[in-house]
């Protein structure tokens, strides 16, 4: 038996495969606009993706922004 058939928080997407399915589809021009602003500067949709891609630090800070602020 499908384990999510009996749990659907199982096939429930992750914050990060939320992004990266919204940043495929985005427009390769609005790649360069700001998703999010940190205290240190912004963030735009390719630093972000960059970050989150290579599983740094930064990119944990960015998804847990994200999540918060139910921007996905």
């Amino acid at each position: 038996m499908d384990p999510t058939t009996l749990n659907p928080e199982l096939s429930k997407p992750t914050i990060r495969e939320r992004f990266l399915q919204a940043y495929a589809n985005l427009p390769l021009g609005s790649r360069d606009e700001i998703i999010i602003v940190f205290e240190d500067g912004p963030v735009s949709w390719k630093a972000a993706y960059f970050e989150i891609a290579n599983d740094t630090p930064r990119g944990v800070k960015v998804l847990d922004k994200i999540e918060k602020l139910n921007i996905l």
